[in-house]
Formats: structure tokens, C-alpha cells, sequence
């Protein structure tokens, strides 16, 4: 596996109003957005074409929401807008 274009750790990842994880993961790598538990379990994954990646309206200025595979996931980053920027880099560009 290539080196990740982007890693975050201690991840408190979110569905609603449920905590998936409060330690978990959020990788980039080889064109895909992967989201792991604090136990490396893959909570979900897909291609960088199909996340939809955004700063929520009237949440806390560490927060992402994320859309993969049609489910909503609220992400609690140190700094979103690193996710932001690696994710609009590693996507291929359209032509």
C-alpha cells in the first residue's frame, strides 16, 4: 500500500446522533477515503468521486461532515481544513 496522502488519528467519528468511534481514523490513500475505528476496523470507505465532504453551517469549527456511500458521518477533526485540502488534491482532475 502507498504511503496515505493524507492521516488523521484520534477521530471521533459520528452517524447521527450515534459515536461510532471517539479515537478513530480518517486515511486517504490510492484514490480512496477510509474511515477506521480506533481498532483499525474499517467503518466505511469509497472512492474519492463519490465523497461529498463538507463544513457543517452551526457546528463547532472542528467538525466535517462527510457523505460516503449515501450515509451522513459527522468527523471531529483537530483541523478540518486539512481534510478539506487533501481531499480536493487527491481527487483526480476532470478533464
Amino acid at each position: 500500500m502507498a504511503e496515505p496522502e493524507f492521516s488523521a488519528t484520534g477521530v471521533r467519528i459520528e452517524r447521527w446522533l450515534r459515536s461510532l468511534t471517539r479515537a478513530g481514523q480518517v486515511v486517504i490513500s490510492d484514490g480512496r477515503l477510509v474511515l477506521l475505528t480506533s481498532y483499525g476496523t474499517e467503518i466505511d470507505s469509497a472512492p474519492l468521486q463519490a465523497v461529498q465532504a463538507h463544513k457543517p453551517l452551526f457546528a463547532a469549527r472542528d467538525r466535517a461532515l462527510a457523505t460516503l456511500n449515501g450515509h451522513r458521518y459527522s468527523l471531529t477533526l483537530g483541523t478540518p481544513e486539512l481534510f478539506f485540502k487533501a481531499l480536493e488534491a487527491a481527487r483526480p482532475q476532470r478533464t
